[in-house]
């Protein structure tokens, strides 16, 4: 029996090009031969928190070729810890074999995939011309995001804001030497006027992007608010902008976001412009012009993990 390949989060952060990851993502989605099952999504007591935790079991299989699930866990309160609220791993296969191929530690390729999931779409849904960025939240996923937008475009300022002003700013100090400048920030509202790109990736259980400082042309990317109960943008963002998931499958029953317009009437499922396997395989358009505000709600998909690791693997025994 062949050892079972270990690949840390060591590996994946040093051998990740977004623009490689993209172009991978895309291709998946355009083609869509993977078979992927609706994601497990069990809500569990965490007595010692007061708060659930939530277990995610997302399976996926490319006939012949790959297969993989990821085990997820996301407890809201870990920094009483001084944990990251989310724990997993991801289990990598043959998918003619069964054989395990390999272990991926499912923090890094997470927040890759998910960052490169949020690129693509704004490749479909931003401005070409996108300089400015503004960064809410201060979690592991706030590098890998401005990193992959700035991948699709020129983006030149990038604002971050967060609940602990000192993580923003040593979020800052650590991307100092990128191509854009990265300033921390006290206050969002006054950002959210002026910017081309909001991304927002946060725990917040009430809305952080308002939809009354949107301005014209502007694109949010919505990736926290993993459950029905919570949100990241208010009914007047949902109102004003042209709305956008990631998969159908999961973006109309897993987040806030999408569900509570929908329950209250503000949204209607037919009102929802398209999802990334129409986007990328051209059945639907993204932006129609420099006005359109466009939003873009990501739960995650197992596509995008499979994906993902298949690419960190190729990367791992080619090295």
């Amino acid at each position: 029996m062949n050892d079972i390949i270990q690949i840390d989060n060591t590996f994946i952060e040093a051998n990740t090009n977004f623009s490689e990851l993209i172009s991978e993502l895309k291709q998946s989605f355009a083609s869509n031969i993977s078979i992927v099952p609706m994601r497990h999504h069990h809500d569990f007591p965490n007595p010692e928190t007061n708060s659930d935790s939530t277990l995610l079991l997302m399976p996926a299989w490319n006939p012949g070729k790959e297969a993989g699930v990821k085990i997820v866990t996301v407890s809201p309160e870990n920094a009483k810890f001084d944990l990251p609220s989310i724990q997993g791993t991801y289990i990598y296969l043959d998918a003619t074999k069964g054989t395990i191929r390999a272990v991926l530690e499912a923090k890094s390729l997470t927040a890759k995939r998910t960052a490169a999931a949020s690129a693509l779409a704004s490749s479909f849904l931003s401005k070409k011309n996108a300089s400015e960025l503004l960064m809410i939240g201060t979690g592991a996923l706030s590098i890998n995001l401005i990193k992959a937008h700035a991948s699709v475009r020129p983006i030149k300022t990038v604002f971050i804001w967060g609940r602990n002003y000192n993580k923003a700013e040593a979020i800052a100090n650590e991307l100092r030497e990128e191509n854009f400048r990265v300033i921390p920030i006290k206050k969002i509202n006054d950002k959210i006027r002026e910017v081309d790109i909001i991304s927002c990736a946060t725990l917040s259980k009430t809305p952080l992007v308002l939809g009354k400082f949107l301005k014209q042309g502007q694109h949010i990317d919505l990736v926290g608010a993993y459950r029905k109960d919570t949100r990241e943008a208010d009914n007047d963002v949902v109102t004003k902008a042209s709305v956008y998931v990631d998969t159908f499958q999961g973006g109309l029953k897993e987040s806030g976001d999408i569900v509570i317009p929908l329950q209250e009437g503000i949204l209607k499922e037919e009102d929802i412009k398209a999802d990334l396997f129409e986007l990328c395989s051209n059945k639907k358009s993204g932006r129609i012009d420099n006005n359109e505000i466009t939003v873009f709600k990501s739960v995650g998909h197992a596509l995008e993990d499979l994906v993902a690791a298949t690419y960190f693997y190729n990367k791992f025994i080619n090295e």
